[in-house]
């Protein structure tokens, strides 16, 4: 039998089909989902530590069709995702920053989040672990001017993992073990559980007022042992250490604990890296402004000053203008700083540019609208559209 002669059409049974898969691939992105991306791309272990960052607001489970991106939400904006049908606003500087009291309509900031409350709309937060993620605000500021040989302006930490050893009975082996895990230890990137046990030889003397498990006090005994060990978050420590001392069974368990220092991981605040030739601040100065889309941009040193080192600080970044100045840079590229910085700079020979808070940020805004693109093509992601920059020129 034919189709026509059947009354049965294959292309709207598979056009339907089509809406039909559509909707239901739609429906399986949820504020989770795009959270657990943005959380891989700008790790919040990043972030400063007086930070607000990750979900402020809204309910992870909730289906997500359209998301929009800005610097800041603001009744502009807010109106923006609300008229637009957002359903997750990623911005890149948090709302309730400072903590509140009372959520009400007696505030401007109470009217907006009620209003986007009201209409289910999520927002999200990367703030300062957007800024200095590979591949966040900062290295495409450095990639924009061409700079080489880019690397954190200043590096992170890098010891924030302890090892602890204990020195336990094979009877107590399993238990204190489980318990370290339990309490932290033991994890290792993807894998958990992680130990080491070498078997030896433990000594020990008690005295008159000890009250050893194994052996006797007055003399010196020898006791087969286990010595094991597992690394754990500095933060963990105490919780391992009293973990320990519920499961072992000796009077004064014997552990020690080691800090360990990683490798350089490449993680830091701000960057800092070199033009391929030396320019005149000048001319580096127009370069940024084009490059930025900026408005007027200010600067701080001799025009006529060559420079080639550049440190790279979004926003405002006053408080690493040591660092720039320990990294000997040419120049510190940042949003904006106080008039007092400007003095420090200059009696240091450190050159500025700085091209405003809004310029120095609002192309990174725009480039994680794109990567949003890319990773849920299935999704309708922008850069908001009514944002401006809050600060005008006469």
């Amino acid at each position: 039998m034919s189709n026509r002669a059947s009354g049965f059409s294959f292309s709207v049974f598979f056009s339907e089909l089509s809406v039909t898969l559509w909707l239901a691939l739609m429906a399986m992105f949820t504020v989770a989902t795009v959270m657990d991306y943005l959380d891989r791309f700008a790790p919040r272990e990043l972030a400063a530590d007086w930070d607000n960052v990750g979900l402020l607001l809204g309910e992870r489970s909730a289906t997500v069709e359209r998301i929009m991106t800005c610097l800041t939400v603001t009744p502009e904006s807010a109106a923006e995702a609300v008229e637009e049908r957002a359903n997750l606003i990623v911005t890149h500087h948090p709302i309730l920053f400072r903590g509140v009291k009372r959520l009400t309509d007696a505030t401007p900031e109470g009217c907006m989040l009620l209003t986007l409350i009201r209409a289910g709309v999520a927002v999200y937060s990367p703030h300062t672990a957007f800024d200095n993620t590979h591949g966040g605000i900062n290295e495409l500021l450095a990639r924009r001017l061409g700079l080489t040989d880019v690397v954190p302006l200043r590096r992170a930490a890098e010891c924030g993992q302890m090892k602890v050893v204990v020195f336990v009975p094979e009877k107590d082996l399993n238990s204190v073990a489980e318990t370290m895990f339990a309490a932290g230890a033991g994890q290792i990137g993807e894998y958990r559980e992680c130990s080491f046990r070498l078997a030896g030889t433990g000594t020990f003397f008690g005295s008159e007022a000890a009250n050893p498990t194994i052996g006797q006090k007055g003399r010196r005994e020898e006791v087969n042992e286990w010595r094991l060990e597992a690394v754990c978050p500095a933060s963990c420590v105490e919780a391992v250490v009293a973990a320990i001392r519920r499961a072992h069974s000796y009077e004064e368990p014997a552990f020690d604990i080691y800090p360990l220092h990683a490798p350089p991981s490449g993680r830091g605040e701000g960057r800092i890296g070199s033009l391929p030739r030396s320019q005149l601040l000048g001319e580096l100065a127009k370069a940024v402004k084009a490059a930025f889309q900026a408005g007027p941009v200010q600067t701080i040193g001799d025009p006529q000053h060559s420079v080639q080192r550049v440190a790279i600080v979004c926003g405002a970044g006053g408080e690493m203008l040591s660092d720039a100045v320990r990294a000997r840079a040419d120049v510190l590229l940042t949003g904006e700083m106080r008039f007092h910085d400007y003095l420090l700079a200059r009696a240091q020979g450190l050159s500025l540019i700085l091209p405003g808070h809004y310029a120095s940020e609002r192309c990174g805004i725009e480039d994680l609208a794109e990567r949003l693109r890319g990773q849920f093509p299935q999704l309708h992601v922008w850069a908001s559209m009514r944002e401006t920059d809050p600060v005008q020129w006469v």
